[in-house]
């Protein structure tokens, strides 16, 4: 896992900085402070925050870590109007996968040493396969789940079928609070912290940044014609660098993030 390297006037805005580069939310990263903010004469920032930043190849931290990392909601809004995002895909059909057959690596801390709780990726996805069957079981009442491995320390367990919806929500809110669950139930009946595990509802993810994409391309479009900013609506860190990665590959255009958790937005501006 490579680190990302940022900065901030404050930790927190360096952490969010991070946060979009690599396109997780705070509890799939992990973070090392190299240098804390020094404030000048008249409270001016003398020497900014300086943090680097992976997606957590292991378990999450533990609560004592986890503590400093909880936002405050933003009270003050940009002043440009927020531009909405494309509405939420509900259902798709997904080709069937047969289960992969997956490895697992030993996991390791910072300095080398063996992690506790260190538990086979398969078996974490059996545990949330059999967790997602059930909750679709009682809430959409009809699916199926597949598993599909994305890389050694990361594994896809998706639901597929028709009328999903419900378990989607708008926006996705619904599938982000079902992986929470799923992860929390998977830690709980196997003890292990290692590896990550991804949630998707009716190919929303693969949908979900396709529409994010021609969204982010007609809204460049529109910066380039006018050479006006444009301030898009709060999304959640994954959607985000989505729209970062986008406007890189288009010349004339940059963007921004301004706003802390849950309220943080990508802004769109001429060079």
């Amino acid at each position: 896992m490579e680190w990302v390297e940022t900065t901030g006037r404050t930790l927190e805005e360096a952490q969010d900085a991070a946060l979009d580069q690599l396109g997780v939310d705070e509890l799939d990263a992990e973070f090392e402070i190299l240098e804390e903010p020094r404030l000048g004469l008249f409270g001016r920032v003398r020497t900014e925050a300086r943090v680097r930043a992976r997606v957590r190849p292991n378990r999450p931290p533990v609560k004592d870590e986890r503590r400093g990392r909880r936002r405050r909601p933003a009270t003050a809004e940009p002043a440009s109007p927020a531009v909405s995002t494309p509405p939420a895909p509900r259902t798709a059909e997904r080709t069937s996968a047969e289960h992969p057959r997956m490895g697992h690596a030993p996991s390791r801390d910072r300095q080398g040493g063996r992690m506790e709780n260190d538990v086979p990726l398969a078996q974490q996805a059996e545990a949330a396969t059999e967790f997602l069957a059930g909750l679709v079981g009682a809430i959409a009442g009809v699916g199926r789940v597949e598993v599909h491995e994305i890389d050694e320390h990361t594994v896809e367990v998706a639901v597929v079928g028709d009328g999903l919806g419900l378990l989607i929500g708008p926006s996705g809110a619904t599938l982000a609070a079902v992986q929470d669950l799923t992860r929390t139930a998977v830690q709980r009946r196997t003890g292990g912290r290692n590896g990550r595990i991804m949630v998707d509802v009716g190919g929303y993810r693969e949908k979900r940044r396709s529409a994010l994409e021609r969204f982010t391309r007609e809204i460049a479009s529109q910066v380039l014609e006018t050479g006006q900013r444009k301030v898009l609506e709060p999304m959640q860190a994954a959607d985000r660098k989505v729209v970062h990665d986008t406007v890189n590959s288009i010349d004339g255009v940059a963007t921004a993030s301004e706003g802390e958790e849950p309220r943080r937005r990508v802004v769109i501006q001429p060079v």
